[in-house]
């Protein structure tokens, strides 16, 4: 399929672990990792391509101690049952530690019609079965359920983070049971630590996918595909499938290295929308996390016969004379 538009990336610098929802009154909402990691902001446009020049509005701030106080992580945001909600993820600080690999998951609310304006007001932390390192959640519904599917750390398995799902008896509530449905066992998944995370999830085709990302940050980062059937039992590990190479991963030559932690959406005519961060350059100083040059770029998402997504390869940034893509 040949599109008129392709994007120009990035669609918005320096923000990593890019959501975007686009909403009933037309417009594309978005929040991501700040680099500083202190603080969530949201903003919206009309256009996927104008979310780079709109202006942010701080919806919430991270606490000076205590269990909100560092790493400020990948928040989303989802319009359910009248209200807005954020999930996101945020670590403690100590005497010791400055937080990493120490999150717990949070919920924000927002009662106004514009999330922009308003009281955000905190839920609380969303409970699950460990109290462990927990991170990444979001929530989709399907056939009159809500589900929540967050990478965690079961302190009885070696590894970094898996995916679970569990069924909600409200935004920020689980209920029932809490199912595996993928921890690292490939090559891709396990370089430099074993992590599966970042988890988006797209409806399509009589089959719910979630795509998520895989090993360390770095040019090695990936992205991982799981699908199962729109109508077998969710909470089944078996009904779940997963690809056994990644979907997504760093296109050298394109000069896009790491890309992952995506979300998706759909363009102004209704085409689906792949939206994820990559890095323009391979080596880098220092711990990767703290790198901020993970920027949010945007590309079609194709479909194969068989209704799977053809996610393609990250494309090139956009040269500052015009647009690079598969039409010019």
């Amino acid at each position: 399929m040949s599109h008129k538009q392709e994007y120009m990336n990035p669609i918005v610098e320096q923000r990593a672990d890019p959501w975007v929802y686009k909403h009933q009154d037309g417009y594309y909402y978005f929040t991501a990792s700040v680099p500083e990691y202190d603080r969530i902001e949201v903003r919206r446009s009309k256009t996927l391509q104008g979310l780079g020049d709109a202006k942010p509005a701080v919806a919430w701030r991270k606490y000076e101690s205590g269990p909100l106080s560092a790493n400020i992580w990948a928040p989303e945001i989802h319009f359910i049952d009248g209200k807005w909600y954020i999930y996101f993820a945020a670590a403690r600080t100590t005497e010791t530690n400055d937080g990493l690999f120490d999150h717990r998951m949070y919920v924000l609310d927002n009662a106004s019609a514009n999330p922009l304006e308003g009281e955000w007001e905190e839920k609380g932390q969303v409970r699950t079965r460990w109290e462990s390192f927990a991170l990444d959640a979001t929530t989709f519904e399907h056939q009159g359920e809500r589900y929540y599917v967050w990478a965690q750390k079961d302190p009885k398995i070696e590894g970094n983070s898996n995916l679970y799902i569990s069924r909600m008896s409200n935004p920020w509530t689980l209920t029932g049971e809490q199912v595996m449905i993928s921890t690292p066992e490939y090559d891709w998944e396990t370089i430099g630590f074993k992590v599966n995370e970042g988890p988006a999830v797209l409806k399509r085709n009589g089959r719910i996918f979630i795509s998520y990302s895989a090993s360390a940050t770095n040019h090695h980062y990936c992205m991982g595909l799981l699908s199962a059937d729109a109508s077998a039992n969710l909470l089944d590990s078996g009904s779940w499938t997963k690809s056994p190479v990644p979907v997504f991963a760093t296109n050298e030559s394109a000069g896009q290295f790491g890309p992952g932690h995506n979300s998706f959406t759909v363009s102004e005519d209704g085409q689906d929308v792949l939206v994820y961060h990559a890095r323009n350059y391979k080596e880098i100083i220092g711990d990767p996390l703290y790198d901020p040059n993970r920027h949010t770029r945007a590309q079609f998402l194709e479909w194969n016969e068989d209704g799977t997504p053809n996610f393609g390869v990250p494309v090139p940034d956009s040269s500052p004379a015009g647009k690079i893509g598969r039409d010019g």
